[in-house]
């Protein structure tokens, strides 16, 4: 019988009650309520923030039962204040569009309306934050208790409406409004915790708080969301059973497996890895080794953004992303610099730390996101790139495998000519070599651009396991000249003795017409 996996629970007393399967992250919790100080959590998207807001939610309405036979039960077992039923307010924004003008305040004027209703209070005002205050001083007249506050993605409000910068600065001007009671109202307040994806700088809900902990870099929360490899091997050890029996693997390499497919997020420098914890379960439910992450796409604005910064999509994979820790925490939504948002996000994690420069070094975190996210790139750019229709990249990767030389020009110049440009004319060098470099990552192959040789640096080298292709290319000059390029630079001079065949590549491109009108090869 399998074991019921909490894909999708947000609710910890549905999970607990019903008996799914978890994994014991109270002892964060434990550490957080009794510090006693107001929280900030930037985590992915499906990381499982709304699980742990959920379960501090019971916490701090008193609902032992719940947690029965974990970390915390035995940390409060001597605590005689521990338990008490303190007012707690959990405004959750997931779940809305706020797309809309006005929506905001609606979805907070609703959580009011319940929260009057349940203390009795007659509402004499049209200001959100006055209401809130009333709320807030009566449920402490009544408990006895200071109040509980708990946010969920505050920041939906303003993701949402990311492209219109009017409505989000109207939504950022809202949270300024009603939030700023937290700070004023301090006296009333017993614990704060805020989570979301980004950080946005200079929203007030940070700055009108007093002393809020940001904890997204704390390397003692740093495992707070999401799995380590040693929570998976103690809690799924059937789910891997069977998912290397499906998959015709022996245990160790199912592991090995599950950990280049969803490990990989590092939070601090010295942070232990983490699991994506929505796919880790969807792959034990399934018993297959997907890319489940990018079932919802990836954020049109996020593409968009990438594509007018003029981001060198090479240094994705080639380890030259560079950040401090304030570019990590802030996002301004008003910058071309999309580094902090892409780490927020979760599509770039931690790799390395320069301790001296204070400097940290991002990557891809795994294959999930690596051939999920440039795929949802390459078709951003390249509309045909994955339509089946005999010009993509499955076509490509077959005329490569098999040394078909006119037949991967003919598709590369297909490719190319159906390529999206932007109004502002991005170089158009740019565009082909992040194409050629998506192209050909995806296809899986051993894939360098500008690679750096003795005598200079090669545009793209492809090996196959008969071939390795050299390509240099030209804009506005001839193949000819490609070619001869790769010759007096000795590109091929690294190859000399290797067997399999070295296939040089000169190709050109009319800048004004953007397409590929030069194919020269030597062998």
């Amino acid at each position: 019988m399998q074991r019921k996996l909490p894909m999708g629970i947000q609710s910890f007393s549905k999970l607990r009650e019903e008996n799914f399967l978890y994994v014991d992250k109270t002892e964060y919790i434990y550490k957080m309520v009794h510090s006693k100080v107001p929280f900030f959590l930037s985590r992915p998207r499906r990381f499982g923030k709304s699980l742990l807001l959920s379960t501090m939610k019971a916490y701090w309405e008193g609902q032992r039962e719940l947690f029965k036979g974990l970390k915390i039960a035995d940390l409060e077992a001597d605590n005689p204040d521990a338990w008490k039923k303190y007012p707690t307010f959990y405004f959750d924004f997931n779940g809305q569009n706020y797309k809309e003008c006005g929506a905001l305040e609606k979805i907070l004027a609703e959580y009011l309306c319940k929260w009057e209703e349940k203390y009795k209070i007659v509402n004499d005002s049209d200001s959100l934050s006055i209401r809130f205050r009333e709320i807030l001083r009566t449920a402490h007249k009544q408990s006895g208790l200071r109040c509980v506050v708990l946010v969920d993605e505050y920041d939906k409000p303003l993701l949402d409406v990311v492209e219109d910068r009017g409505l989000q600065e109207h939504n950022k001007d809202v949270f300024k409004g009603f939030f700023s009671t937290l700070k004023s109202f301090d006296e009333y307040i017993q614990f704060v915790f805020i989570t979301g994806v980004t950080k946005f700088h200079k929203v007030s809900i940070f700055s009108d708080l007093n002393q809020l902990t940001d904890i997204s870099l704390d390397e003692d929360f740093s495992a707070i969301c999401g799995m380590t490899q040693k929570e998976i091997l103690e809690n799924f050890k059937p789910e891997i059973s069977a998912l290397a029996a499906k998959q015709g693997m022996a245990e160790e390499e199912c592991i090995d497996a599950l950990r280049m497919q969803y490990d990989g997020y590092h939070f601090h420098q010295n942070g232990i890895g983490i699991f994506n914890p929505a796919s880790l379960l969807k792959a034990f439910f399934s018993k297959e080794l997907g890319s489940y992450w990018f079932e919802t796409g990836t954020p049109t604005f996020l593409l968009s953004k990438i594509r007018q910064s003029g981001f060198d999509i090479r240094k994705f994979t080639d380890r030259t992303i560079y950040a401090n820790e304030a570019i990590l925490k802030d996002y301004t939504g008003d910058s071309l610099d999309i580094v902090p948002l892409l780490y927020q996000t979760g599509y770039l994690t931690i790799a390395d730390y320069d301790k001296r420069r204070d400097r940290y070094t991002l990557c891809f975190p795994n294959n999930e996101v690596t051939y999920g996210f440039l795929e949802s790139l390459l078709k951003y750019y390249v509309p045909k790139a994955t339509a089946g229709n005999g010009l993509d990249i499955f076509t490509l990767d077959d005329y490569i495998e098999n040394g078909q030389l006119d037949n991967i020009r003919d598709v590369l110049a297909g490719l190319f000519a159906s390529i999206t440009y932007t109004k502002e004319a991005d170089p158009f060098e740019h565009y082909f070599q992040s194409v050629i470099y998506m192209l050909f990552i995806l296809l899986g192959k051993y894939t360098e651009c500008e690679r750096q040789s003795f005598s200079g640096r090669i545009d793209l080298k492809i090996q196959t396991e008969k071939y390795i292709y050299l390509f240099e290319f030209k804009r506005d000059d001839t193949a000819d000249a490609a070619l001869a390029q790769i010759d007096s630079k000795e590109y091929a001079l690294p190859f000399v003795a290797d067997s399999r065949k070295v296939l040089k590549i000169g190709v050109s491109f009319d800048s004004e017409t953007r397409k590929l009108v030069g194919w020269k090869v030597a062998e």
